[in-house]
């Protein structure tokens, strides 16, 4: 344990002890996975992943990310279990955890409708964060769809909802579609 010294709002210090908390994770090479990326279409991508023949992005098991389920394509779902470990000075889920989420919905479901020998990347998120998130919210869904896609961008939507299905955020995302090299 140790003494933390906070600062009341009235400007009086206190002393608080504090639990130390740790996690410890693995993750496997991300470089199989990212050799694939326009080797196979996106869909083939996902089912590959699903069957663990090519390991998922290591983001996905740092920020603790239980799943991303494509379940049509241009549309995905993501789902994660808010922790302490994604907590924000304030005691509730950082909003770049929360932009990670609306992110990876977004554009894994422009991914989705990739074929053989294209890939892409996000050029722009737009986020608003509607209703703050805890550990309490439950286990957060987010849907990611397609809105519109060309040859040479997509734009995707993103939608997080929380365990009992409140909008508690909400991105735009344009993905820039490219030869894969």
């Amino acid at each position: 344990m140790t003494e933390t010294q906070l600062v009341t709002e009235t400007g009086e210090i206190e002393t608080a002890e504090s639990v130390a908390r740790s996690r410890t994770y693995e993750w496997s090479d991300p470089m199989p996975t990212a050799r694939g990326l326009g080797a196979m279409s996106g869909m083939e991508m996902f089912a590959a992943m699903g069957r663990g023949d090519l390991p998922i992005p290591p983001i996905m098991v740092t920020l603790g990310v239980d799943r991303v389920v494509p379940t049509a394509e241009g549309q995905v779902s993501v789902f994660m279990e808010p922790q302490e470990y994604h907590y924000n000075p304030l005691g509730s889920v950082h909003g770049g955890v929360i932009s990670m989420l609306l992110d990876t919905a977004a554009a894994c479901a422009v991914h989705t409708t990739l074929p053989v020998g294209v890939a892409y990347t996000s050029l722009d998120l737009n986020v608003r964060f509607l209703k703050p998130v805890t550990a309490a919210s439950g286990m957060l869904r987010c849907e990611g769809a397609v809105l519109s896609r060309g040859r040479t961008t997509a734009l995707g939507e993103a939608r997080l909802y929380d365990g009992a299905g409140r909008l508690v955020a909400h991105a735009t995302s344009t993905c820039m579609i490219f030869p894969a090299r």
